[in-house]
């Protein structure tokens, strides 16, 4: 990241592109989330079910993201918008949780779903491009937020993969178990990152002041996320 402020200019561009990225996603978990619960419920896949209300909670976050990338001044929304996005991560462990604990003690018998496999492809395609873009896009316009965005959807991509593995092991050897064992590690992660959003920790990549005295130092952080960062 350069450390020089950027220019008017490339920070409007910049948040015309956060919050197209935004739309994007929202539009994308908004489709994927709908096949996922059909697909579920037609095969009785609690995965697949709960993959789907996964996929809103995703929703809720390219919400905030949205919401913050809509004011003239989107900087002053950041403290909120990053704690926002913060309680979807509990949000999303939490229901990872309960749906991977209810998965083990309750078993199933689970159909093959092949349209739930190719829901669990595509999203590994597309979700790992979207992360790119987000995090080139959130590092040069130095926005927490848009970085905590990110992250949500890597959980997304990681819980694609988890998918896409409990689907293919059950309808090959019928290891029901193997989703939710793996989707409580994805739990862990998404409370850990839930904090750190929380509590503002992803303003290590925030935009630096320029120099403002011979040595060199920067007086801080362009952007309000980082004000009372531990607070």
């Amino acid at each position: 990241m350069s450390m020089s402020l950027l220019t008017p200019e490339r920070r409007a561009v910049l948040s015309r592109r956060s919050l197209w990225l935004a739309y994007a996603t929202a539009g994308y978990n908004l489709l994927e989330g709908l096949v996922a619960i059909a697909a579920g419920a037609a095969a009785s896949s609690t995965a697949l079910i709960g993959f789907g209300l996964d996929s809103f909670v995703e929703v809720s976050s390219a919400a905030v993201l949205i919401w913050q990338f809509r004011s003239q001044v989107p900087e002053d929304r950041e403290r909120l918008a990053l704690r926002l996005i913060g309680a979807s991560f509990f949000a999303l462990a939490a229901w990872i949780t309960f749906d991977a604990a209810r998965s083990l003690l309750a078993g199933g018998d689970a159909e093959a779903s092949p349209v739930g496999i190719g829901l669990a492809v595509a999203s590994l395609l597309v979700m790992p491009l979207l992360v790119r873009a987000k995090r080139r896009t959130g590092r040069e316009l130095g926005s927490a937020t848009v970085m905590a965005d990110s992250t949500q959807t890597v959980l997304c991509t990681y819980l694609s993969a988890v998918l896409l593995v409990g689907l293919v092991l059950n309808a090959a050897w019928g290891w029901s178990w193997a989703d939710p064992i793996a989707a409580l590690v994805i739990a862990g992660m998404a409370v850990k990152e839930g904090i750190e959003a929380w509590r503002g920790e992803h303003c290590d990549d925030c935009t630096p002041l320029p120099a403002n005295n011979a040595g060199g130092q920067t007086s801080g952080c362009a952007d309000g996320c980082c004000t009372n960062q531990k607070a």
